[in-house]
């Protein structure tokens, strides 16, 4: 026995399922008018609506109307075709997002990471276009410094590691940030230490040259290509990583105002029967 509730469409010969609540929470699409007929364009086939349109990019279209979001992959590249899909299915406020052009125009995000290192301490600053991607690093990198022997009573032993408290990273602005390692006479005549760790990478680590290697070995993972390298100062040695990568893509939200969804007729052809009276 069917289901009313539950139909499938076969969109350029590609079959798809959904509920007839999902086509109707934008009551003016074809979609909507489908369901009771009133489209000539939409055709029942062997039991389900036949639509001669791009079955690929109708799975956008349903996702759309399922989630209230259209979220594209990092690859997409057919945002012309998909607007004339949301154009055919007259899903208006669909069709005009995916027709600006600073949409779907590439866009980049460029990080910075510049490096110096003075004897046995180093110096870091991240600058980034995406304050998101700054936000997520310092969430990621931790700072730890020594306490200095003695505190709250504690000794160690000559060449064993003091305990470690975190710093706060420094925030310049919302687009970059700072940070330090390795070791200084920073607390008086006794030698401090600074430790980076980087998550998921549980070390602590001293050294800056692997602070930086490690650093850029995230950044790689996680999508960035590195596109330039080059000296800011030759005098103070700065080092200076320029990184780029596509910025995620956009999730566009419906904004249509959904209207009460009307009572439908399913349209169904009779079955014929073979026999004779």
């Amino acid at each position: 026995m069917s289901n009313p509730d539950v139909i499938t469409l076969n969109v350029g010969g590609m079959k798809f399922s959904t509920m007839t609540s999902t086509l109707l929470r934008l009551p003016e699409s074809r979609l909507a008018r489908m369901l009771d007929g009133s489209d000539p364009d939409i055709r029942i086939v062997n039991g389900q609506y036949f639509v001669d349109r791009d079955g690929a990019l109708f799975s956008y279209i349903l996702d759309y109307l399922r989630t209230s979001q259209l979220t594209l992959p990092s690859d997409f590249s057919d945002y012309e075709r998909l607007q004339r899909e949301a154009e055919f299915y007259q899903m208006p406020s669909l069709a005009e997002q995916l027709g600006q052009e600073s949409y779907y125009r590439p866009r980049m995000e460029i990080l910075e990471v510049r490096f110096l290192l003075q004897e046995n301490h180093a110096f870091f600053r991240i600058f980034c276009s995406c304050n998101s991607t700054i936000e997520a690093l310092a969430d990621r990198i931790v700072i730890y410094i020594e306490q200095p022997v003695g505190v709250q009573g504690w000794s160690f032993p000559h060449g064993a590691q003091k305990p470690l408290a975190p710093v706060p990273l420094q925030r310049p602005s919302h687009h970059d940030l700072l940070f330090q390692c390795g070791t200084d006479y920073s607390a008086g005549d006794q030698l401090g230490a600074r430790y980076v760790s980087i998550k998921p990478d549980q070390r602590k680590l001293l050294n800056g040259t692997n602070v930086l290697g490690l650093l850029l070995d995230i950044l790689l993972r996680e999508g960035f290509s590195l596109v330039s390298t080059r000296a800011v100062s030759a005098e103070e040695k700065v080092e200076c990583y320029t990184f780029q990568r596509k910025k995620r893509p956009e999730v566009l939200t419906i904004t249509e105002n959904p209207k009460p969804e009307k009572s439908i007729t399913i349209q169904t052809k009779p079955v014929k029967s073979n026999k004779k009276r």
